[in-house]
């Protein structure tokens, strides 16, 4: 890595590093060396199937299904459906969930959509990975009620509104990076009711609605949250936005979030990187098929690790302070789905390439 110490973050095991290295030679990685992100996501969830953010923290519904997918690449199939299962118990009547759980208590009651559909992407994560039928079967009817509930919030143009307050009332906002993880929920929610032989022709019209509505009409949504960077490439990490336009808004933005050989800016106007949105980016440039360039992204956070091999949340620059200290689960889960998607270990690991997808229906089936 240009300018960065190789940290050698395994011993007895092949390095990170390494994976990087039998990438570039085409041969084929070291699984093994996953499982130290893992153990942390193990040792975080609680018997419930609870994963907070970090020990003693709070737990939201949209990183919980984060987590549970980064369990699910080193092939702990269980606990990810464990995890689905406390999302079951936890579900609101409406479909929603709160924004977050402390222990389990609700904390913030704001309902928000995109956290009521997110459940669909880790399930057929975990169908791609287990070809098993019978998870999608018993979680069905839990995702159908978080899908409905996100698309009683779906505008006459297309757009999702963000939330609903604690107070039931609908704020009338919308936000590209939530409304983008709508549309690859909605992708993956569609694919499962093909799988499991069920029709939704108004969940079709929803996706189609949404899609066009993020790719042609950004001015409907908050401008004011331009400035992370989740609004400038989540719209192509789900495949809304795709081709040449998805190459120019990657193009386009690069230098205003990218620090080179350091990571990803989570906003724009501030010295902070994020390894879980670097990992997010290596994802949309998987997604786009630039995995070079995608494994040169991901070689710049190998030295950004604990003692236990452990991924940072973040740290400044140009100072390298780590902050905020906490060993957090979906940092590490993204972490794993970075490393499946550049190096194709699971048969989830193109759940986010564009050529994967005709629409919403998965190719590889």
């Amino acid at each position: 890595m240009p300018g960065l110490h190789r940290a050698v973050l395994y011993t007895e095991r092949i390095a990170l590093s390494d994976l990087v290295l039998s990438h570039k030679k085409n041969a084929a990685p070291d699984v093994s060396c996953i499982g130290e992100l893992a153990d942390l996501i193990v040792r975080l969830q609680r018997p419930s199937g609870d994963i907070p953010w970090y020990e003693n923290g709070k737990t939201d519904p949209w990183d919980l299904v984060e987590s549970a997918m980064g369990l699910a690449v080193p092939g702990h199939y269980s606990r990810a459906e464990l995890a689905f299962q406390w999302l079951a118990q936890n579900q609101n009547p409406d479909g929603s969930w709160f924004s977050s759980y402390i222990n389990g208590t609700p904390g913030d009651e704001t309902c928000q959509s995109h956290m009521a559909c997110y459940l669909a992407v880790g399930l057929f994560h975990l169908y791609l990975i287990t070809k098993d039928t019978g998870i999608l079967r018993s979680h069905w009817a839990c995702m159908e009620k978080g899908i409905e509930f996100a698309l009683t919030l779906q505008t006459d143009s297309g757009e999702i509104y963000w939330a609903r307050s604690p107070r039931g009332k609908v704020d009338p906002m919308c936000l590209l990076a939530a409304s983008s993880s709508i549309f690859i929920s909605l992708k993956c929610a569609l694919s499962i009711a093909w799988a499991l032989g069920r029709e939704k022709p108004l969940w079709e019209n929803a996706f189609k609605a949404l899609g066009a509505s993020i790719r042609d009409k950004t001015h409907l949504y908050n401008v004011g949250k331009s400035r992370f960077s989740m609004y400038w490439f989540y719209p192509v990490l789900c495949g809304a936005v795709q081709g040449k336009q998805a190459e120019a808004r990657i193009h386009k933005y690069w230098k205003k979030y990218v620090v080179e050989g350091q990571g990803v800016r989570c906003v724009s106007d501030q010295p902070w990187i994020t390894i879980a949105e670097t990992c997010e980016l290596v994802l949309t440039l998987c997604a786009l098929g630039r995995r070079e360039k995608a494994g040169m992204v991901f070689s710049w956070i190998q030295s950004k690790v604990y003692e236990d091999n452990t991924f940072w949340c973040g740290h400044t620059v140009p100072d390298m302070k780590i902050w905020p200290e906490e060993k957090i689960s979906w940092t590490n889960a993204v972490g794993l789905m970075a490393l499946d998607a550049l190096y194709e270990l699971t048969g989830a690991a193109r759940l986010f390439s564009h050529s994967a997808w005709d629409g919403w229906r998965y190719n590889e089936f």
